[in-house]
């Protein structure tokens, strides 16, 4: 079954029964310099499906960064609130959100943040680390995911051995090594040669068709956001159009 079947569009708002995976409702961030004032987000309200790859592009100054780092729990809104799997999120205190964030997320970035004195393994093992799992247990699943995503063989590679689109997928398979409900990637493409940056966003795509992960993506690149399900324009902290892909 599609991870859109049983959902439909109502205006900026997507709904699947079992209810969604993310969800922003009426969200506003202020910023505020002295009597300087300046809305980076103004009012933004949409929801993403359980297994859905959604694309977020807009210019830059448009708020899209902004809106990862708030659905990311790295940042807070004025107004407004998201819920990841129905948990409301602003609300809660530094603990709470690391727990949210170690459990419910992963995070892939352009830079790919790899530790570079530690293998691909090691890499992919750091989220299990911090959640107590037992060593060679932690080994035993990061070997597996690697091996998943056509790493098999290279596990005990440093990065500075790997391609930039094999650290790429070391990154990845780190976001997922907890087993998030959302795959927040921002900018994931970055540094990538096309044919690189495609492989990776098909590998994203794959995660949220075969795995049922929520991933939601920050790209510039247009090109690629032919493999999402949707495609959210923003511009002036407003979100501008919905754009659904025929795939």
């Amino acid at each position: 079954m599609s991870p859109l079947s049983g959902a439909k569009e109502s205006g900026q708002t997507y709904v699947m029964n079992g209810g969604p995976a993310l969800e922003v409702r009426d969200l506003r961030k202020t910023y505020r310099t002295g009597k300087i004032e300046y809305e980076a987000l103004r009012g933004v309200t949409f929801s993403i499906a359980r297994g859905e790859f959604v694309a977020i592009v807009g210019p830059s100054g448009s708020g899209k960064s902004t809106l990862m780092n708030i659905i990311g729990s790295l940042d807070r809104p004025t107004s407004g609130e998201v819920f990841i799997d129905g948990t409301p999120v602003s609300s809660m205190d530094e603990n709470q959100f690391a727990k949210l964030r170690n459990e419910k997320m992963g995070f892939v970035f352009q830079a790919f943040n790899l530790v570079n004195y530690l293998t691909a393994c090691q890499n992919v093992e750091l989220p299990l680390v911090a959640a107590g799992i037992n060593p060679a247990v932690r080994r035993k699943e990061a070997m597996a995911l690697l091996s998943g995503l056509g790493l098999g063989g290279k596990e005990d590679k440093k990065p500075r051995e790997l391609s930039g689109g094999e650290q790429q997928r070391v990154a990845v398979a780190r976001a997922m090594i907890n087993k998030p409900a959302l795959i927040l990637a921002d900018e994931p493409t970055g540094n990538l040669d096309s044919k690189s940056a495609e492989g990776v966003v098909m590998l994203l795509r794959n995660v949220s068709v075969e795995r049922g992960v929520t991933v939601v993506m920050i790209t510039h690149n247009l090109e690629l956001t032919k493999y999402c399900h949707r495609v959210f324009h923003i511009r002036d902290g407003l979100m501008e159009e919905v754009e659904v892909k025929e795939n």
